[in-house]
């Protein structure tokens, strides 16, 4: 059975070109729509992520893909709750242009660690002062299907709301958005897609005027699970982004 493309909130949604199969299914429902209270200030997702190591490899490594990092920037921002810094990448790049991503890159051989990639990065893409991020704790790493990444994401928080400037070179816009939105019920939504005969569970934030899906929400799904105390057991696999 094949469905029509899915319904999206007006207003949200944005240009990001989604390679869905003809034979994609909707989801579930998100990991914590049972929830009466899904306020998350930035002191429990501290709480949940202080010195946390990575549990896993989330996908199928062959073991030649390139190592990035990537930042999981958080502040407060006072009146508003916790935020996280997204980017919308460069239509000037040579793949994945207008997806939304976290700042970061592929390691270089000047990095002393992966750390330092993410760091670097988000200071070339957006010019992050480098002095800001207080490492936290780490997500997963994941690997990307089509450019054979692996994915480290260091989430970390700033003192305050940064002032970003996007490297037009890199980076289309700087998207700031508050936790408190990516758990409403218009915002998330799952879809099935199979490859290679086996299931795979994408998921999907839509913001106003931009669609996250592929790496990037996978990782932003881990941090609110992870961040709310919830279990997930879904037979999940990020695809590329």
């Amino acid at each position: 059975m094949s469905y029509p493309a899915p319904s999206v909130p007006e207003g949200r949604g944005g240009p990001q070109l989604i390679p869905r199969p003809d034979d994609w299914r909707p989801g579930q429902a998100a990991p914590w729509a049972s929830l009466d209270d899904r306020s998350l200030p930035l002191d429990l997702v501290v709480s949940a992520l202080e010195g946390r190591e990575p549990s896993g490899i989330r996908g199928r490594p062959r073991g030649d893909e390139h190592r990035s990092g990537v930042l999981v920037a958080l502040y407060d921002q006072p009146g508003k709750g916790a935020h996280v810094v997204l980017t919308r990448r460069s239509s000037q790049l040579a793949s994945h242009t207008h997806e939304v991503s976290f700042p970061g890159g592929r390691h270089e051989p000047d990095d002393v660690d992966l750390w330092a990639t993410a760091v670097r990065e988000a200071n070339e893409e957006v010019h992050l002062d480098p002095t800001l991020p207080h490492l936290v704790g780490c997500l997963d790493p994941l690997v990307t299907v089509g450019s054979r990444n692996l994915i480290h994401p260091f989430v970390a928080v700033l003192p305050s709301p940064p002032d970003l400037v996007a490297n037009p070179e890199e980076v289309e816009a700087v998207r700031l958005v508050a936790l408190d939105e990516l758990l409403r019920d218009d915002v998330y939504r799952e879809e099935e897609w199979t490859r290679h005969g086996d299931p795979w569970i994408l998921t999907f934030f839509e913001l106003v005027g931009d669609t996250v899906w592929g790496a990037t929400a996978a990782m932003l799904r881990q941090l609110l699970v992870l961040s709310l105390g919830l279990d997930d057991h879904r037979n999940y696999r990020p695809d590329d982004a």
